[in-house]
């Protein structure tokens, strides 16, 4: 499969975490994405960039963008892209000259892709942070958690990649259709703290309704209720229940073997006695015998697995969304398409592994002199620690 963005051209200038999360998705879509890496490295994966697997299925240019000939370079491979991403603090594409407004110049159809935590503009804008800190203040880490405990971490699923890169990508697909219609392109202006409060939207709507507390483990989805919780198995193992509608519900309970009128589902005030029930419940058996005796059943009670044992799991395994690639296990392209499957085209590569051949078929006719100034540099230049 060729992908649904096959022909699509992306320059991702390299960074951490949102950025070449986006870059990753929009290649397993299929679009040709060069990572122009810098000089001195911009992963954690220095020296072991086979693992670094959100490079994977780009090409990568090593360009010094701190000389002008280098971003002379830059500015000429836009005249040939479709994308362009950039995860910098604000203003700092600008000062190295290859901001929205000199990269429009050279491209008018050109979608300039911009992923902060904080945004382009506000208060925070200029300040340093983290996923944590972007999901705090959107309220969303407030909400996950103990009702007599701090809140807790949702790894940077939440914040980096949910709110952020995922959200670039919409972005980007959006602009990109814009562009196709008016001639035109456009900045899209990718903020973490935006993308988390919008992924709020449902809460807020509950809140609006009255059925949501602004306490954790107070609701539905929270851990609030007894039959949308997590119990521990009697091998010390846990078991994820989310049996919130009443046949559901219904059949947790006959599943558990617990004679409870299924009619009180929502009676708050049998839930302390309920959940003490399950739970008790739960501790009989180990994880793989509740697994079993769940497999078929729509008490939607599953096994809460580990990261390594997801890639075990009989659905996981049949659905192949794990796959392996390079010896490194890894998610499969999502979501998939009726025309074929998305495939991983090919391990992350070695910063400048693909110097010479972008500089090519971006159409440069100066690719040696820029490889022996330094300009442009090779895979086999760069030391290695």
């Amino acid at each position: 499969m060729a992908g649904p963005l096959s022909g699509c051209r992306v320059l991702e200038l390299a960074g951490l975490g949102p950025g070449p999360f986006a870059g990753m998705l929009l290649a397993d879509l299929g679009a040709e994405v060069v990572r122009v890496d810098r000089p001195g490295g911009s992963g954690f994966f220095a020296g072991m960039e086979d693992i670094d697997i959100l490079n994977r299925g780009k090409q990568s240019l090593l360009l010094d963008l701190k000389r002008p000939e280098a971003v002379d370079v830059l500015l000429g491979m836009i005249e040939h892209a479709d994308v362009l991403i950039e995860g910098y603090r604000p203003g700092v594409a600008e000062k190295l000259g290859v901001g929205p407004e000199a990269c429009l110049a050279r491209n008018r159809k050109l979608v300039y892709g911009r992923i902060t935590g904080w945004g382009q503009d506000g208060p925070l804008a200029q300040t340093a942070g983290h996923d944590i800190d972007y999901v705090a203040l959107t309220g969303a880490l407030h909400a996950i958690g103990p009702a007599d405990g701090p809140p807790q971490i949702p790894l940077n699923l939440l914040g980096d990649f949910g709110g952020g890169g995922a959200y670039l990508v919409i972005g980007v697909l959006a602009a990109l259709r814009d562009a196709d219609r008016t001639g035109t392109g456009q900045v899209v202006d990718a903020a973490i703290v935006d993308g988390v409060t919008h992924l709020l939207s449902a809460v807020h709507m509950m809140m609006a309704a009255g059925v949501w507390a602004d306490r954790r483990e107070s609701n539905m989805l929270d851990g609030g209720t007894p039959y949308y919780s997590v119990y521990e198995t009697a091998d010390g193992r846990h078991m994820a229940v989310g049996a919130l509608e009443p046949k559901f519900y219904a059949e947790l309970l006959a599943g558990l073997g617990l004679d409870e009128p299924t009619g009180l589902q929502h009676d708050k005030s049998r839930w302390p006695g309920l959940r003490a029930k399950i739970a008790a419940a739960f501790k009989t058996r180990s994880q793989a015998d509740w697994s079993a005796h769940f497999a078929h059943s729509d008490a939607c009670a599953a096994p809460i697995e580990t990261l390594t044992g997801a890639a075990d799991n009989p659905h996981v395994r049949a659905r192949r969304s794990l796959v392996e690639v390079g010896g490194v296990l890894q998610s499969a392209p999502a979501p998939r398409f009726s025309k074929g499957r998305a495939r991983v085209n090919w391990p992350p590569p070695r910063p400048g592994e693909h110097s010479r051949e972008v500089l090519k078929n971006w159409g440069s006719d100066e690719v040696d002199d820029l490889i022996a100034r330094g300009v442009a540099i090779e895979a086999e230049e760069v030391a290695t620690p």
